[in-house]
């Protein structure tokens, strides 16, 4: 039986690592690409604020190719659709059947995908719904991986969770009300080493930044409209030494 063409939505982070892990395992899927949405402007993966350059590490070790969707330094709504659409349409004209996601609750975010790859016939698969994030979180160390902590909603965690590797000790320091899979966007990850990795992404941590955004208006709240600040940990590519020609 021929398996569907299948590429995946890539985060950079932990959720899409073990989703990624579970669909190769199932071998239910042929994934032979990654799509990952970058800022043009900042150069870095949206949202998580990694630089392209260790993006571009990181999918080298994994050993599947990348598309990017490109997007300005503020972005609408609306401009985030016209060129997500732009790189579906791609995907399909290319045979692409299926599409796996990391998504483990949101319900309003699944069905939005859903919706957006409906017309052009292309499934979702979403191999992480739904599950215990406390007995996930667990699974993602069982097996190896590593991740470290690369932005923070500065509401819920302070400034020195940022830069931090998940561990038995991160997840004992986390709050009551913070998710251990941070999957309410209490914050977000760089997978860099488990068993979807070749080798695992050398990096160092640079500076902590925080930054302000304004709150979706479509959110049902007094806050609406308003700012929300995070803590952003940059990572720094490690340069691999070349040996000196003649040794």
């Amino acid at each position: 039986m021929k398996k569907p063409k299948t590429y995946f939505n890539w985060s950079s982070g932990k959720d899409a690592s073990l989703a990624l892990y579970h669909l190769q395992k199932s071998e239910n899927y042929h994934i032979d690409r990654l799509l990952t949405t970058v800022n043009s402007h900042h150069d870095r993966v949206s949202m998580h604020g990694l630089r392209r350059e260790l993006l571009l590490e990181q999918v080298k070790e994994i050993g599947l190719p990348l598309n990017t969707i490109e997007l300005p330094e503020e972005p609408t709504m609306e401009v985030y659709d016209t060129e997500m659409e732009r790189a579906i349409l791609k995907l399909y004209s290319e045979g692409y059947t299926h599409c796996g996601f990391g998504d483990i609750f949101l319900e309003d975010l699944r069905i939005y995908r859903e919706t957006k790859l409906r017309p052009y016939d292309i499934q979702c698969c979403f191999p992480l719904w739904q599950r215990n994030t406390k007995e996930m979180i667990t699974e993602f160390l069982d097996l190896g991986f590593k991740a470290v902590i690369i932005a923070i909603n500065a509401e819920l965690l302070d400034v020195s969770f940022a830069g931090r590797e998940i561990d038995e000790n991160f997840l004992k320091d986390l709050p009551s009300n913070v998710d251990p899979c941070g999957e309410n966007g209490e914050f977000h990850t760089f997978c860099f080493d488990g068993p979807i990795f070749t080798n695992p992404v050398e990096f160092a941590l640079g500076e902590k930044v925080y930054k302000e955004y304004k709150r979706p208006k479509e959110q049902d709240s007094c806050d609406a409209g308003h700012s929300m600040g995070f803590w952003f940990s940059d990572l720094v590519p490690l340069k691999k030494n070349k040996p000196h020609e003649g040794l």
